[in-house]
């Protein structure tokens, strides 16, 4: 018999194929499966307009074969099978498949969809395979014929005697060795898990015999006799798919509880999804997905080590376990799965070529899952709360990331702790705002209770404004990408102008400020470069003292910044204000000739104002001296 050689290009193509294109040696088994539903297509396309064919959608199925002795799986279809020619074009050619062709000159609609594309995934059987034989007999012709191949060095091409319509394709396994466990592929279990996560919803039934064992019916006698039971062994032909996917089904037909129990099973999570979302878009590119905002973040979620994707299929087949150009960051804890047939695949089916349909639709997925989150917010107030406790930073992160990008995409789904004692939105707080009010306050904090406390909020208080309290690390960086909403400006209540001064007191203070200008420049010099200036407060009240900061780094911004990892720190450039209408401005002005003790002050003072404001101090045991020493 003569071998045949695959021309250099395909010779090429077949031994990239084995060692490198496919990420996974498991994917042969759906690459084989989407063939043969591709024959199987063919063939039921043909039995609507040919009486001939004798066959129904219900006759047909694909087998599979696994013989542990002879080490052998075989993968069964009866389709349309192929004349000699074909398997001459089909196999002996790589990447010339006949699926494009047909589906295009038979203008194939939603129904009649044919998988594969690129005629490359036949291939992928010699990842796990010392040798391939395809046995196929065409439609409508008398005979079979036999394609045989070791890999590299060629194929053989004979008649056969095969007596159906259809195609086999058996896979002779390479030897185990210690790094690569061919033979698992001949484990019941696992070729039902590998249908399970690939090929679960190729829309002909998946069969297979399976071997069974149970207990033989004993006589009374061995009963009485405690005699243990003997076993027989029995085989039971299974369906190994379910066929027609939960998205495909039409919404009316569906309850809550599917798609809570699909969600759980198929996503392995323990706890219902917060949120669920059928799709069905028929524009183009046409898809379908369903979309779930989980409960609980996993544990994982705000780590390195989490990846973001939606499960991707074509035509029902799993292409991508987590596609993560389906998400933006922002929205990166959505799970689901998307469907559809108008992806373009690149030759290993395994990723995606980038290009305008993925684009697409992960555009249109954006925009569902933001309307989602904003019906949420708008009518189911509790449950939304419940998953900004969860993902709410996810949100910020992304209002802050890309210059903000996307912070009119976001910011109406923002929601921060206020000095109401409640969780807002920004559009609630505007709405809310006195007629005088100018800016939308704000202060920041590791916590809302060390924020209540702090001095740069009583004058805000005292006006009846509202404050939001920002206590995660990226919440002032997303303020500052958003710097207003709705034409109000965001104020830090740590701002040299909050807008609410009080002119006359203003003026008051500027005139003590001048008449004790040299005292606060000598308390300025003790600190050294700690502080930029130390000045007389306009927005104190009861307390003595504050930090506050100027230029465009805030205290709070310093903290976070230099909490990262790095060698390069960053420093606010901080003002020590004191409340003029406190005793303790009256202590100073009477030992402001006293320049020793005057520097004590201003230390104390200082370090004082850093506690108040949760910073760390430089020497604890020099202030609770220094404190002793002024007491």
């Amino acid at each position: 018999m003569e071998q045949k050689q695959f021309k250099a290009e395909s010779k090429r193509l077949l031994d990239m194929m084995i060692h490198s294109i496919y990420t996974h040696k498991e994917i042969f088994l759906r690459e084989l499966i989407s063939n043969a539903s591709d024959a199987i297509d063919k063939l039921y396309f043909k039995s609507l307009t040919d009486d001939k064919v004798g066959l129904s959608k219900d006759d047909f199925a694909i087998w599979i074969y696994a013989d542990k002795d002879a080490r052998t799986l075989k993968i069964t279809d009866n389709g349309i099978g192929m004349t000699a020619e074909e398997l001459e074009n089909n196999l002996g050619t790589i990447a010339n498949s006949g699926s494009l062709k047909f589906k295009t000159e038979n203008k194939l609609d939603e129904e009649n969809q044919i998988i594969g594309q690129f005629g490359v995934g036949f291939y992928s059987a010699f990842m796990v395979a010392k040798k391939v034989t395809v046995i196929s007999k065409a439609y409508g012709s008398d005979t079979a014929y036999r394609w045989e191949s070791e890999g590299v060095d060629g194929y053989t091409i004979s008649e056969d005697d095969k007596t159906s319509v259809g195609t086999e394709i058996i896979l002779e396994l390479l030897d185990d060795t210690d790094d690569e466990q061919y033979g698992e592929f001949l484990d019941t279990y696992r070729i039902k898990g590998l249908i399970s996560k690939y090929s679960d919803y190729i829309r002909f039934p998946i069969k297979m015999e399976v071997s069974h064992s149970r207990p033989i019916e004993q006589s009374e006698e061995d009963k009485e006799a405690g005699k243990a039971p003997e076993y027989e062994d029995y085989i039971e032909i299974e369906t190994l798919n379910s066929m027609v996917p939960l998205w495909k089904k039409s919404k009316s037909e569906l309850k809550e509880e599917d798609y809570k129990h699909f969600y759980t099973e198929k996503f392995y999570d323990y706890n219902e999804p917060l949120k669920y979302s059928h799709v069905v878009n028929e524009g183009m590119p046409s898809y379908n997905a369903l979309l779930y905002i989980p409960s609980k973040a996993p544990y994982d979620f705000y780590s390195k080590e989490f990846e973001k994707g939606l499960q991707l299929y074509s035509n029902g087949v799993l292409i991508m376990d987590k596609c993560g150009d389906l998400l933006p960051d922002y929205f990166g804890f959505v799970k689901g799965l998307v469907d559809s047939e108008d992806l373009s695949l690149n030759i290993s089916r395994e990723m995606l070529q980038h290009d305008r349909q993925l684009k697409v639709i992960a555009k249109s997925i954006e925009k569902t899952i933001g309307n989602e989150l904003k019906k949420m917010l708008k009518n189911e107030r509790d449950k939304y709360e419940s998953f900004w406790k969860e993902f709410g930073i996810q949100l910020k992160f992304g209002v802050y990331s890309g210059y903000g990008i996307n912070k009119d995409k976001l910011q109406d789904l923002l929601l921060f702790t206020s000095s109401q004692g409640k969780l807002v939105t920004l559009d609630e707080y505007v709405t809310a705002m006195p007629e005088d009010q100018k800016y939308i306050y704000y202060a920041t904090g590791e916590s809302a209770a060390r924020i209540e406390q702090l001095p740069q909020t009583e004058l805000i208080k005292d006006k009846g404004y509202e404050i939001l309290y920002l206590t995660d690390n990226v919440d002032e960086f997303a303020v500052k990408m958003l710097m207003n909403y709705k034409e109000k400006e965001f104020r830090n209540v740590s701002s040299d102008d909050l807008g609410i001064e009080n002119t006359e007191k203003q003026e008051e203070v500027k005139a003590k400020e001048e008449e004790n200008a040299d005292m606060l420049k000598a308390m300025a010099d003790s600190l050294g470069d700690k502080v930029s200036k130390v000045v007389l407060s306009k927005r104190l009240k009861s307390h003595p003292v504050c930090i506050t900061s100027e230029g465009e780094i805030t205290l709070e911004m310093e903290k976070v910044l230099n909490s990262m990892p790095g060698d390069q720190k960053v420093k606010a450039q901080r003002v020590l204000e004191i409340n003029p209408d406190h005793d303790i401005f009256a202590k100073l002005k009477s030992i402001e000739n006293d320049s020793e003790k005057l520097g004590k002050y201003a230390s104390m003072l200082y370090t004082q104002a850093l506690l108040i404001e949760g910073m760390p101090i430089d020497n604890p045991v020099e202030f609770s001296n220094l404190v002793c020493e002024l007491m």
